[in-house]
C-alpha cells in the first residue's frame, strides 16, 4: 500500500477514498472510577470522529461508553482490559498459563489535586489517571483545542513509568498515535487500538523470530503467523506478541487475532498495537533485567519444559530418505567411522507417495517399520518423522476426515493444484478447535510413537484455510493460535506415549514455549541465510523460548533450490553455529552427510565430538532455562541491556550464561568481535582478554570459530568420544575451571 502519512488510513487501515461505513471512536477523560474486586474500573467515553482524513469529533452523535479494568499481580505485573461491550475479561485462554507466582494484587483508587492514584496495600503507586486541565496561555484561536483525551501512567514495578500515550500529535486534527480507540466497520465493532509513550533513545526486541537488526525501533510488523519462506524477509513462521524494551518493561498483548505492533515506527513517540478484535487485553511486566521481565511473561503463559537428553545430540536428515535400506547405509557408516549421532529423520519421503501425508510408512520401501525402527534404537538411533496437519484430498484419511469434521468444512473452492507449499493445495486444515478431531490426531500419532518413533515434525501449521468453518473458532481467531493447538496435541501424545516431551516444530504463537522445540525454517545455505537464522533465534529467545535450532547447513540452495551445492565453508561455519545452539539438526533439499564434503569431513567430525563433549554444560543451562526467564542462545542485551553497542549486534551471542560466540559468516574467514564488560578467556587458545572492547579484524581458519568464557566459570564436560548420548554415564562428567591454569581446548 502506498503510504498516505495519515494516521487513519496506514495504521488503523480505513478504506483511503472513505467510501466504507466505518468509524474511529476516541476515548476522552474517565467519568468515573471505582474498585471492585481489588480491581480499578475507569468508565472512558468514547467519541466518534468524522469520516475525514483529518480527526474532529462528530458531536451529533453521543458518546459510548466502557470500563477500563486496572488489575495488578505479583511479580511486577499490570493487566488492562477493556472488552468494549464484545468481550469479557477471563483467565481461561489457551496462551494463559499462570504460575503460582501470580498473585492478584488489590488496588485501591483515591482523588486528590486532579488526579487519580492508584496503589497497592503498601501504598505502592501503580497508576495514575491525570485529569487536569492543560495550562494555557491563550493567544491564538487559529486551531481548534484539542479534544479530550484519556492521560494513564503505569507503574507495574512501582518504580519505572509507562504511559498512555495521549499527546501524540502535531495539531488537533493530525493524531499520529491514539492512547486508546476502536473501529467499527458497518455498525459493528471490529478493532481496537493503545499505544504506549516511546523515549527517543528506546530500543525494542522480541515479537518473535524476526529475521532483522537487534534493536526494533522504527519497524511495524503485521502479526499475522504465515510460511517465512526463508529467513530474510518480513514474513515470518512465529509472531509472538511480546517485546522487551531497553526501558526495562515488556509489553505482551493476549490476543490471538491478527494485528499490527508498531515499535516507534509510524511515530517515534509511541509503541502502538492496533487488533483486528474490538478487545484489548495488555499485561505490562517490570523488572530490573530482562530474565526477570521474560520470566514474568513466562508466568503468565506457561515455562518450556526440558528436552531428553538424546534431543541434544545430532539429528541427522534431509529432503528426504527414501527407504529403510538408505536409512540403515547411512547410520552403520555413521558408526563405522564414528561420526557421534543420536536421531534420524525421515522427512517427505516415508509415506506411500512423497508429500501426500497419510501417517502410515510405505509398505514397499520400508516392509517392517517396527523392526527397523528398533534395530536404530538398538544402535542408538532414535528415528523422527515428518507430517503436516492438513489433509490431502488423495489421502486414504480423507473420508473418514470429512464426514466426522475433523477438518474444517471449506466455504469456498480453494486455488492451487498441490505444490505441496500452501495449505491451500489441501482439502482441509485439521480443526484442533474439535476435541473429537484432536483426539483423532493423536490417535495418527499414538500408532507411530508406539511403533518405536520418538518424536514428530510438527511442520507448517502458520497457515489455515481461512474460508472455512471450524467448530469453536473463527478463523480469523485461529490462524495464530492454531499453532498452540497443534503442538500441544503433538507433545501430549508423545509425552503420554514415550515419556519424553517434545516436537520439533516450525510457526509458533505466544504460549508454544511450553512445547519445545522450535526451529527456524526454511534458510537458504547461504551467509545471510546463515546471518538471517541467528537473528530471527535471538529475538526468539527474548520472546519467551528458551530451545531454538536451525537447519544445518541451510535448508536449499541458490540459484537452484533443490540442486545447486552446499559450498564447503558454509557447511563447516554453519557446522561451528550449530555446535553453540540449544539443538543441531543437519536437513535441507540435498545431501546432508559430511562424507559427501570429504575435503571439510573431518573437520566436522571433530566438532560433533566437542557438541558431546558440552552436553553436560548444555543440560544445565537448558535446566536452568526452563526454570526462570533464560534462553540457551542469549542475544547480547540479555546480559547488558544498559551497553548501546549491545543493541546494534546480532552476529555474536551468549551460548549459556558463560559462552560468548561468535559465528564467522562469510568465506573471508574474518570478523570483528565484541567482548563485553568482563574478563574473557579464549576457549581454544586460553588467551585472556579484557572486556568492555572490539577485537577488530580477526583472521579465523575455517577450523576455528571465536568462542570465549568467562574467566572463573565452572564448565562440566564429558571426558570420554561416545558414539551417541546411549554411551554417555554422566556421573563420569568432569569441571573445566576457566582459571588461570586453564590453557584452552582443543577442537
Amino acid at each position: 500500500m502506498i503510504p498516505t502519512n495519515y494516521h487513519l488510513f496506514d495504521f488503523l487501515d480505513f478504506d483511503t477514498d472513505l467510501r466504507r461505513d466505518e468509524s474511529l471512536w476516541k476515548a476522552y477523560k474517565p467519568t468515573a472510577v471505582s474498585e471492585r474486586d481489588g480491581d480499578i474500573l475507569v468508565s472512558v467515553p468514547f467519541q466518534k470522529q468524522v469520516l475525514a482524513n483529518d480527526m474532529a469529533a462528530d458531536t451529533s452523535i453521543p458518546k459510548e461508553e466502557y470500563t477500563l479494568v486496572i488489575r495488578q499481580y505479583e511479580p511486577k505485573i499490570l493487566r488492562l482490559f477493556i472488552g468494549f461491550g464484545e468481550e469479557q475479561m477471563t483467565d481461561e485462554s489457551e496462551i494463559l498459563q499462570f504460575s503460582q507466582r501470580v498473585r492478584k494484587v488489590p488496588l485501591s483508587a483515591s482523588f486528590a489535586d486532579g488526579t487519580w492514584t492508584i496503589t497497592d496495600p503498601d501504598g505502592v503507586k501503580r497508576a495514575e489517571i491525570n485529569m487536569k486541565e492543560p495550562v494555557l496561555d491563550r493567544w491564538s484561536t487559529l486551531l481548534p483545542d484539542p479534544q479530550e483525551t484519556l492521560d494513564l501512567r503505569l507503574f507495574p514495578d512501582g518504580q519505572r513509568e509507562i504511559r498512555l500515550a495521549a499527546y501524540d500529535h502535531f495539531s488537533p486534527p493530525r493524531y499520529d498515535a491514539l492512547p486508546l480507540a476502536f473501529c467499527k466497520l458497518d455498525g459493528k465493532k471490529e478493532r481496537a487500538t493503545m499505544s504506549f509513550e516511546c523515549k527517543a533513545d528506546e530500543c525494542f526486541a522480541g515479537t518473535g523470530e524476526r529475521f532483522m537488526k537487534m534493536d526494533l525501533s522504527g519497524q511495524t510488523f503485521y502479526l499475522k503467523n504465515q510460511d517465512g519462506q526463508g529467513v530474510n524477509n518480513r514474513r515470518t513462521y512465529k509472531n509472538i506478541p511480546f517485546y522487551v524494551s531497553s526501558r526495562m518493561y515488556g509489553a505482551f498483548y493476549h490476543t490471538c487475532a491478527h494485528g499490527k505492533l508498531s515499535l516507534a515506527g509510524m511515530s517515534t513517540r509511541s509503541v502502538q498495537f492496533l487488533s483486528r478484535q474490538a478487545m484489548l487485553d495488555v499485561f505490562l511486566i517490570g523488572g530490573d533485567s530482562f530474565e526477570e521481565i521474560i520470566r514474568g511473561y513466562r508466568d503468565l503463559t506457561g515455562y518450556p519444559s526440558m528436552p531428553p537428553l538424546w534431543s541434544f545430540g545430532v539429528w541427522m536428515s534431509r529432503m528426504t530418505y527414501f527407504s529403510a535400506d538408505e536409512v540403515d547405509e547411512i547410520c552403520d557408516r555413521m558408526r563405522r567411522e564414528h561420526y557421534p549421532c543420536d536421531v534420524i529423520h525421515l522427512d517427505t519421503g516415508w509415506f506411500k507417495t512423497d508429500w501426500l501425508c497419510e501417517w502410515k510408512f510405505n509398505e514397499e520401501r520400508f516392509p517392517d517399520p517396527e523392526k527397523f525402527i528398533r534395530g536404530l534404537k538398538d544402535k542408538g538411533f532414535r528415528v523422527t518423522l515428518w507430517q503436516l496437519p492438513y489433509v490431502a484430498e488423495d489421502a486414504e484419511q480423507i473420508t473418514e476426515a470429512r464426514e466426522n469434521h475433523y477438518i474444517c468444512t471449506l466455504t469456498k473452492q480453494q486455488q492451487g493444484e498441490g505444490s505441496n507449499f500452501s495449505a491451500l493445495d489441501y482439502a482441509g486444515t485439521i480443526d484442533f478447535t474439535s476435541p473429537e478431531a484432536t483426539e483423532w490426531y493423536k490417535n495418527l500419532l499414538r500408532r507411530l510413537l508406539n511403533m518405536g518413533v520418538a518424536a514428530i515434525k510438527t511442520d507448517f501449521g502458520e497457515n489455515i484455510h481461512m474460508d472455512a468453518v471450524y467448530k469453536n473458532m473463527k478463523p480469523e481467531l485461529l490462524n495464530n493460535l492454531y499453532a498452540l493447538l497443534y503442538q500441544k496435541a503433538a507433545y501430549e501424545v508423545t509425552k503420554e506415549v514415550t515419556g519424553d516431551g517434545i516436537i520439533w516444530a516450525r510457526a509458533a504463537w505466544a504460549g508454544c514455549q511450553r512445547y519445545p522445540l522450535h526451529w527456524g525454517g526454511d534458510s537458504c545455505s547461504s551467509w545471510d541465510g546463515m546471518a538471517g537464522s541467528l537473528k530471527g533465534g535471538l529475538h526468539f529467545g527474548l520472546s519467551g523460548f528458551a530451545f531454538w535450532s536451525h537447519d544445518v547447513p541451510g535448508f536449499h540452495s541458490l540459484p537452484n533450490f533443490m540442486n545447486s551445492p552446499v559450498s564447503d565453508d558454509v557447511y563447516v561455519r554453519w557446522t561451528q553455529f550449530g555446535v553453540f545452539s540449544s539443538h543441531i539438526r543437519y536437513h535441507g533439499t540435498s545431501k546432508r552427510e559430511p562424507w559427501h564434503y570429504p575435503a571439510i569431513a573431518p573437520i566436522v567430525k571433530k566438532w560433533w565430538q566437542l557438541r558431546y563433549k558440552l552436553i553436560p554444560y548444555i543440560l544445565r543451562e537448558s535446566e536452568k532455562a526452563t526454570m526462570g526467564g533464560s534462553t540457551v542462545l542469549q542475544a547480547l542485551i540479555f546480559h547488558h541491556p544498559e551497553d548501546k553497542i549491545c543493541w546494534h549486534i546480532d552476529d555474536e551471542y551468549y551460548f549459556g550464561d558463560d559462552f560468548l560466540v561468535a559465528p564467522v559468516m562469510n568465506s573471508e574467514g574474518r570478523r570483528d568481535v565484541y567482548l563485553p564488560e568482563g574478563k574473557w578467556v579464549n576457549f581454544f587458545t586460553g588467551e585472556r582478554i579484557d572486556g568492555g572492547r572490539w577485537l577488530k579484524d580477526l583472521e579465523v581458519p575455517l577450523e576455528l570459530m571465536p568462542v570465549y568464557v568467562r574467566e572463573g566459570a565452572i564448565i562440566p564436560v564429558y571426558p570420554e568420544p561416545v558414539d551417541c548420548t546411549d554411551d554417555m554415564d554422566l556421573t563420569k562428567t568432569v569441571n573445566l575451571v576457566i582459571d588461570e591454569t586453564f590453557k584452552g581446548t582443543e577442537i
